[in-house]
């Protein structure tokens, strides 16, 4: 554990925050991986690492639970903890990639869409919300990708198109060619992407969200099929995925144990 203090606050949506702090060696994790930030007195939470610079980590939060609501609650200046950098992270493609997510699985995703602007032959990015204030790091999206290359979906059909996030991806799939597609967001939503690329047998890299409450694979809490996802992930390839299908996107182990729907 390492103590720090947020430098910077920023607010991306109606419940979600971005927060930047000073932390070396989570600075220099790879774009999939994941910290854990200790909230003293209150808990400690699994985030994705959505940038790094010079020392300086961000990560995107949305308010949904005790922990979060009272870090949202912070400003810059107060004291956290870090653990980490924990996890695999996503593969480098050089070919055309598609990245596609939803919520604030887009945060280690555009870190990723940003190590390989430069590198890929073709780079498309799909981004779903429920509303267009919803939909995160619109701009910052559009800078990585060309315009004609984002498309954004929303539920209510405020921005973008009014459409499930898969909708689009389904459609891409049958006119063109991906080299590797990408993906982090909901479980139900991945279970989705996963049943595409696997018809179209296309590669799939997708980071997963479960209950972590240690990040180093001695709790259990985060378990899906054999893996331990923060351990043996939070990224895994069509290949694990096919190990775990008969579990993914439907059930997950609670804050009590007992193994709930999702």
């Amino acid at each position: 554990m390492r103590i720090t203090q947020i430098v910077n606050i920023r607010t991306e949506s109606p419940s979600v925050k971005t927060y930047t702090f000073v932390d070396k060696l989570c600075s220099e994790a790879r774009p999939g991986q994941f910290l854990m930030l200790w909230i003293p007195g209150i808990d400690e939470i699994p985030l994705s690492i959505m940038d790094t610079s010079n020392d300086l980590v961000s990560v995107a939060v949305k308010a949904v639970g005790d922990a979060t609501r009272h870090l949202h609650s912070l400003e810059a200046g107060a004291t956290i903890g870090i653990r980490g950098p924990f996890g695999t992270s996503f593969s480098e493609n050089t070919g055309r990639v598609l990245l596609i997510g939803g919520g604030t699985g887009i945060a280690p995703l555009l870190f990723l869409a940003k190590q390989l602007q430069t590198k890929t032959a073709h780079l498309a990015f799909v981004e779903g919300a429920k509303t267009k204030a919803e939909l995160l790091f619109v701009r910052e999206l559009g800078g990585v990708c060309q315009e004609q290359n984002l498309i954004t979906t929303t539920d209510d059909g405020t921005a973008g198109l009014q459409c499930l996030v898969t909708q689009p991806l389904a459609t891409l799939l049958d006119k063109e060619h991906f080299d590797m597609i990408y993906t982090c967001g909901p479980e139900i939503m991945v279970k989705k992407i996963f049943e595409l690329t696997e018809q179209h047998k296309l590669p799939l890299e997708a980071s997963l969200e479960r209950l972590m409450r240690c990040g180093i694979g001695l709790c259990g809490s985060c378990m899906l099929g054999k893996y331990r996802v923060c351990r043996d992930g939070p990224v895994f390839t069509s290949t694990q995925l096919r190990e775990v299908r008969d579990e993914l996107g439907i059930s997950k182990i609670g804050f009590d144990g007992s193994r709930i729907p999702i």
